[in-house]
């Protein structure tokens, strides 16, 4: 345990199973509490639980038992999940659900109502449980829920005591989120238990996705207890700055019962240039539209731009003025194209709105699902000379798949005809279903073998397996898995070097949980290899009939800035197509507002302030009761763009580093400060640091040495000062392999690396992991993530770097700005390299230390820690508070459901502390070619770097320490 490929070494991950939002997260009794969204029962989401984690330090988890599971019916049915909420230490009993002289914890939580639920099936509401024994077991209230609004996206609770100017002013406040109506809600209590509802704030800022996971906390400005702001963090799924999920906040004041921001952003001009189209005149002049015949509404794009949201559409924002293409005409099903009449581009950049679904172009596709030339085996699955089951087929079954109830007529979209094999519907139990279907004999006559394949994924990570398999005299020569997602689409195998030989196909399920199933239909030999069908819905650029230039949205009704560097084909002439070629969930794209410019245009979401400028940091909240009036945050490391794709077994995902937050009045208003915690810096191996100073980087790549060592690791802290020079790009790159440089071009092939780096001629620092390791797992994944930095008085820039086995943590700009990316490199990239493009950098001084293994590993002692690991377990769920009954063991979870294809972003909301229903799409990994041939390495001597965010939140600590004290003595505690 601990040494599994990707685990981290000093970042929390559970033993295993799948784990996402931080929840109740409290300092007691010299511990911190960890609790978090689990599942118990696998690797994938679901059976939602509050797991449970304990540390004396932020750095030494000890991982406890299941702190607070679903409720289930007398039949075993889960009739509440336990979605995300806080902990706060009732402290003076105010709720009396506290024994003696011990003042209790309080877990408000959300009850996420299954449809088994009895009264508030599909609901969400707030309950409450509690401890008396320091947050190890729980009980649930015999009052639940404590605030109900009716609604089915009323969540995420966290709770805090506000001390107001008297005792009569001071009282707990929860803050909630109404998600789809971007939408803070803010609740009042005396005692925990009976809620008032007192305002509410949003919608503002960044809209593109659901809100979620909320937080209200006051700091003091620069350490001044005398001048203090409320900071509100909104986390939200999709639409963050990197793409898919993030945290935004805002900064203002709260007067106990109503938030006021100062810092919204309302209106953003478009860029200056020559406006091409803007979709004002009423009608699609100059474009030539192709709807699909039949459709409602004409869909896709409808007869004229939209105006505003169509039928069954959600509110659609960052629209300029008031048309714009809208391809949601008759919903997500219909698709088509549309294009321009050709223009000639005249200058450096072309910028546009664009919004709708995340489905970009891939070469290599078509855009219909026909058939390949050959021969469909089986008959595609359709009943002929009086073969209705795949029994009378000759195929075999085993454990829940029965041959004699396969083929089935139901599950996922693109089938061809009536009948597909659907594990899901082949047996009784749903996705958790488990066996095989083994064909009967046949030859291979065909260069080919095409199939339709849809439903789950299972890579070789995981610990099962779910794949359609050739087997020849026995053995699995050619296996294919599913995509995450309902429609079936085409693959192929090469079986060219097996003709004539004798094979079976067999359909393994041994998967269980969400996506636990797989599709197929139209298995076809022959000598034509088929292409998968093209699901894009994209804005291209088109040059001699090329596509050169294509962009997609972000899963969002949210239209934003995208630009194109075009420089390269001035004075050709060039059109645009816009292409909606999904119909599933997310299968529409918004557009508007062509204009070319001189000069790139930023994306519109750059405006807003944002927790973590990276991908992956999400649904972050505080701690409760942190000591020394400290403000800790801690966020999910991961994205659900990809979260279940991640490649780790047994568990998945981790939590960030916890840091410490303070606000700062900076060039661009007042800001948050982040800076890892003091225990982090504790964590440093200090004898092994080395120190760098005025090391001059050439334009290349090249090792970085001290002391004539080569400077390598896979858990390091590296402070860098870095003066850019002459170069347009310079930094360093970390978990590099041999024959790695920052030109892919000059790289070895799948050579890796991670560059961490600044873009001088963009005013922006970056994490690029396009050749980090493994990537190809999700098309999302691999890219580069950017925030703005401005360059010091002095011309040089500074980074903290945090690297783990499997991420890097980047601090800049003082604290300001943050980028965290999870990475995946193999076990032996670990060089730690620096490069320039475009000139000579320098680095003016750095430092390297090794971080401690404090996962799994030695570390500081946990009072719970228990002298041997256990399994999580269900925890007592008693019908009242006081003198519960006998505890039963629940009998198991509900009888699985049929996945819900979803048909638009309005009907289908990504749930909370769960992937959704979206469709991942499919991706590659960048290649290299040839390495370069390298100087020598840098021989790095010198002293060390300081990013000043150490320092700056020094200040600001002393003075929520101040106000914290002050209020803690009014209150009596």
């Amino acid at each position: 345990m601990g040494s599994e490929p990707n685990r981290p070494g000093y970042h929390y991950t559970p033993e295993r199973n799948w784990m996402n939002d931080p929840n109740g997260m409290v300092f007691h009794d010299g511990l911190y509490h960890l609790y978090y969204q689990y599942n118990p029962e696998g690797s994938v989401w679901g059976n939602m639980s509050w797991g449970h984690a304990t540390s004396p330090d932020l750095m030494t988890w000890t991982e406890q038992t299941l702190a607070i599971g679903q409720s289930f019916d007398d039949d075993g049915n889960s009739i509440e999940d336990i979605f995300s909420g806080s902990v706060v230490v009732d402290h003076g009993n105010t709720s009396g659900l506290g024994t003696g002289d011990e003042d209790p914890l309080i877990a408000l939580y959300t009850s996420a109502y299954t449809g088994s639920h009895p009264e508030h099936a599909g609901k969400q509401a707030q309950s409450l449980a509690f401890s008396t024994d320091g947050g190890f077991t729980w009980e649930k209230y015999e009052g639940n829920p404590v605030a109900d609004r009716d609604s089915g996206n009323f969540r995420d609770p966290k709770v805090f005591w506000y001390e107001g100017a008297t005792p009569a002013e001071s009282h707990w406040v929860m803050v909630a989120v109404e998600a789809t109506d971007y939408q803070v809600v803010v609740y009042t209590s005396d005692d925990l238990l009976n809620w008032e509802f007192a305002s509410d704030f949003g919608p503002a800022n960044a809209v593109g996705g659901i809100w979620e996971c909320p937080d209200l906390f006051e700091l003091p400005v620069d350490g001044n207890p005398e001048e203090t702001r409320w900071v509100m963090i909104v986390n939200l799924n999709p639409g963050s700055v990197a793409g898919g999920s993030g945290g935004q906040y805002f900064v203002g004041d709260f007067d106990g019962t109503t938030f006021t921001a100062e810092n919204i952003v309302d209106d953003i001009p478009a860029p200056d240039g020559e406006v091409l189209w803007d979709f004002e005149n009423g009608d699609f002049s100059g474009w030539d539209v192709a709807n699909e015949e039949g459709q409602a509404e004409s869909g896709p794009f409808g007869s004229a731009p939209a105006e505003g949201p169509v039928s069954g559409q959600q509110s659609v924002n960052g629209v300029e003025g008031g048309g714009f293409v809208n391809s949601f005409h008759g919903g997500d099903g219909p698709v088509g194209a549309m294009e321009s009449e050709p223009f000639t581009i005249e200058r450096e950049h072309l910028g546009f709105l664009v919004g709708g679904g995340n489905n970009p172009h891939r070469e290599g596709t078509r855009p219909d699902n026909d058939p390949p030339a050959g021969t469909a085996l089986w008959n595609g699955f359709e009943e002929a000379d009086g073969a209705v089951t795949l029994a009378d087929m000759g195929w075999t079954g085993s454990g829940d798949l029965a041959a004699t109830g396969s083929p089935s007529t139901a599950g996922g979209e693109y089938a061809l005809g009536d009948k597909r094999i659907n594990t899901w519907e082949g047996g009784p139990k749903g996705d958790d279903n488990l066996g095989t279907l083994t064909s009967p004999e046949f030859t291979i006559d065909g260069d080919y073998l095409n199939m339709l394949v849809g439903g789950g994924a299972r890579t070789e990570a995981s610990d099962e397996t779910l794949e359609v398999q050739l087997m020849v005299d026995g053995e699995v020569v050619r296996s294919q898995t599913g995509p995450e997602d309902g429609a079936l689409n085409w693959r192929h195998w090469d079986l060219s070097e097996l003709q004539g030989r004798t094979a079976q196909l067999r359909v393994v399920d041994e998967a269980t949980g969400g996506w636990g199933h797989l599709t197929l239909d139209h298995v076809v030999m022959g000598d034509e290899a088929a292409l998968p069908r093209g699901d894009e819905t994209t804005v291209n650029l088109v040059v001699d009939g090329e596509v050169v230039r294509t962009a997609t949205g972000s899963d969002s009704e949210n239209l934003d800035w995208h630009n194109w560097e075009v420089g390269e084909f001035e004075g050709q002439q060039a059109s645009l197509r816009i292409v909606d070629n999904s119909s599933g969930g997310w299968g529409h794209i918004l557009v508007d507002h062509f204009v070319a410019t001189d000069a790139p245009i930023a994306s519109s979401l750059e405006n807003y302030q944002w927790m973590d400028w990276g991908s992956d940091y999400y649904a972050t909240v505080s701690y409760s009761d942190a000591p020394d009036g400290k403000r800790i945050t801690q966020g999910w490391m991961n994205n659900w763009l990809y979260a279940g794709d991640v490649p780790v077994s047994p568990w998945v995902s981790a939590m960030t580093l916890p840091r410490e937050v303070g606000l700062s009045r900076t060039d661009h208003g007042i800001e948050l400060v982040h800076a890892p915690v003091q225990q982090a810096e504790d964590s440093l191996v200090e004898e092994s640091r080395q120190s760098v100073a005025d090391v001059a980087v050439a334009e290349g790549t090249a090792p970085l040495s001290a002391d004539g060592e080569t400077i390598s690791g896979d858990m390091l802290r590296i402070d860098l000062r870095l003066d850019p020079g002459s170069a347009t790009r310079a930094g360093v790159v970390v978990s590099a392999s041999d024959g790695f440089t920052a030109d892919p071009a000059a790289s070895a092939d799948d050579a890796q690396g991670t560059l961490v780096g600044y873009d001088a001629e963009r005013g922006k620092a970056f994490v690029d992991r396009s050749r980090s390791g493994e990537v190809d797992f999700h098309s999302a994944f691999p890219g580069q993530v950017e925030a703005p930095v401005t360059l010091e008085d002095d011309g040089t820039v500074s980074f903290s770097i945090w690297l783990d086995r499997s991420s890097v943590e980047v601090f800049a700009q003082d604290g300001t700005r943050t980028m965290t990316e999870l990475i995946f490199p193999g076990a032996d990239s670990q060089q730690v390299l620096a490069f320039a493009e475009g000139g000579d950098a320098k680095i003016v001084d750095a430092t390297v230390a090794p971080v401690a293994q404090t996962m799994f590993g030695a570390g500081a002692t946990d009072p719970t820690d228990p002298s041997e690991p256990t399994e999580p377990v269900e925890p007592t769920d008693p019908a009242a508070p006081t003198a519960p009954a006998e505890p039963t063991e629940p009998t198991g979870p509900a009888e699985p459901t049929e996945p819900v294809e979803p048909t638009g972003p309005s009907d289908h909301p990504v749930p909370h502390d769960g992937p959704g229903t979206g469709e991942p799409s499919q991706g590659g990994a960048a290649s290299s070619s040839e390495p370069p041939q390298a100087g020598g390495s840098l021989a790095l001597t010198g002293v060390n770097a300081v990013t000043g965010a150490v320092a700056a939140l020094a200040l600001v600590v002393a003075g929520a320490a101040a106000v914290l004290i002050g209020r803690f003595r009014r209150r009596g505690l």
